[in-house]
């Protein structure tokens, strides 16, 4: 995961270095965020809770179908940094000179450069008799940057989970969009329910005795945030190609600082062996999940806690350091220094090194020559 700070400028002080995070093996489960035994400890309090009050009111939003206020301006934000950043990057990809995008055929790896590299690191279906080489196919901003989806949910305390038979009436939209939408964001396509007063827990289960106080989503009642339009101005089609790359760039880090802030609140669940996530209380109960012990949980997915990179996919690309050299060979792979797909894409098009990606791109290591890489010890 990322540092929250989104300084683009070197700050007075000795860095922390951090890594690209190591993959974890098909059969592994994810690492946990919180500690078990926290997650224990907060589940007791709460059945304690129940027990002492079984019938008590939720005074803490959005636990009891309220918005929090402070975060709706930011909901806004983020909407319009995503718009923003999906514009830059479409910008970037079809700029002279071309920043071409290389996505193998048969596995996720990718590679922005103007040659593509030549690390033996592909596992895909043939992989053996290509002696893992890698078979080039041309990427674009789907390769580049990801968004996972989840299903929508029309009231999020009321009827928070998605049944298996109701998978195909319930739209899906990207995590980010819903996690926006749940925390104040109203856009027509995809209704929500406001409600105006907080509902009861009857022993751990979600009460409204006032369904006459459910508002649509496009109330009046709601302070609305005062933030620009997501539609691209004049200003920023005239922007050349270091300010675009700097402006994508920004966009990309505040949307996640804003997408963290939200997290903070409001739950997001992703399974522990595939990159499905459902915002809200609770994951859904579709069986769809094929990755690892699937048939010991009847294709549901075992749900967990989320972190930024489950709903934004950083999607970690090899770093070119001269994009106009030579490939990237095999033998200096350990050498070499990595960064998410979009910071990549921006160091390339001209916008400065952000200090979260600083330590990943390795630039304090010498690369060796071909001819005494083996000497190095």
């Amino acid at each position: 995961m990322l540092s929250k700070n989104t300084s683009l400028n070197e700050e007075e002080g000795e860095e922390s270095y951090m890594d690209v995070p190591r993959l974890g093996k098909k059969w592994e489960r994810k690492p946990y965020p919180t500690p078990m035994k926290l997650l224990i400890r907060r589940a007791k309090e709460e059945r304690q809770a129940r027990q002492e009050n079984p019938c008590r009111v939720l005074e803490q939003a959005p636990e009891n179908g309220l918005l929090v206020p402070e975060l709706i301006d930011v909901a806004y934000q983020v909407n319009h940094d995503r718009t923003t950043l999906l514009h830059g990057l479409s910008k970037l990809i079809h700029c002279d000179p071309v920043i071409p995008i290389h996505r193998c055929r048969f596995c996720p790896e990718l590679h922005i450069g103007q040659h593509a590299h030549e690390i033996r690191t592909c596992e895909g279906p043939g992989s053996g008799t290509r002696n893992s080489y890698h078979v080039w196919r041309r990427g674009g901003v789907k390769d580049v940057l990801g968004f996972e989806h989840c299903y929508h949910l029309f009231d999020r305390v009321g009827k928070p989970r998605v049944g298996h038979k109701e998978r195909l009436q319930v739209p899906r939209l990207p995590a980010i969009i819903e996690l926006c939408i749940q925390a104040g964001l109203n856009l027509d396509d995809y209704p929500t329910k406001r409600r105006t007063a907080p509902v009861y827990s009857i022993e751990g289960r979600i009460v409204d005795f006032e369904m006459h106080k459910y508002v649509d989503s496009s109330t009046d009642h709601l302070p609305l945030p005062v933030i620009s339009s997501p539609s691209i101005s004049e200003d920023e089609e005239s922007l050349n190609l270091n300010e675009m790359a700097t402006k994508t760039l920004r966009s990309w880090l505040d949307m996640r600082v804003g997408v963290m802030k939200i997290m903070k609140r409001y739950n997001v669940v992703t399974c522990g062996y595939c990159p499905e996530v459902q915002v809200g209380p609770k994951g859904h109960k579709v069986r769809m999940c094929r990755a690892a012990k699937h048939q010991v949980r009847n294709g549901q997915h075992a749900w967990q806690e989320a972190t930024v990179d489950d709903l934004i996919r950083p999607n970690f690309v090899w770093h070119v350091r001269k994009p106009d050299g030579s490939p990237l060979t095999n033998a200096l792979k350990r050498y070499y220094g990595k960064s998410p797909a979009v910071v990549e894409l921006c160091l390339q098009a001209g916008a400065p090194i952000p200090k979260e990606c600083k330590s990943m791109l390795r630039l304090d290591v010498v690369l060796p020559d071909l001819d005494e890489y083996d000497l190095v010890s």
